[in-house]
């Protein structure tokens, strides 16, 4: 089973960032830790937000976009993907309706 949650130190030893860096990207709510119960609450990041922080750390470094622009664009890449997951269920219903309509003789 693959791991789930990480730790605030795997984090930063795995994007070798900062925790401001980490902490800006929160601010922005641009990623969002979860408190795990174990008694104490600590800060873990879910598989989502660790893809969410790598494409982030990208656009910042690599193409150097600031923080809003990191918001628009991981925003933009949510909708696309949502969309596509509307359009693949939109597909599967019209190819179900055709193998009835042709499996009835047509």
């Amino acid at each position: 089973m693959a791991k789930e949650y990480w730790t605030v130190t795997e984090v930063l030893e795995i994007f070798e960032v900062d925790e401001h860096f980490l902490t800006v990207l929160e601010e922005e709510s641009i990623i969002c830790a979860t408190c795990k119960d174990d008694n104490l609450p600590k800060r873990k990041f879910h598989t989502e937000e660790m893809e969410k922080l790598r494409v982030a750390k990208m656009l910042m470094e690599e193409m150097k976009v600031n923080v809003p622009g990191v918001d628009i664009i991981l925003r933009m890449k949510h909708n696309m993907i949502e969309m596509r997951k509307q359009f693949d269920a939109i597909l599967e219903d019209l190819a179900k309706h055709v193998r009835v309509h042709v499996d009835a003789g047509g």
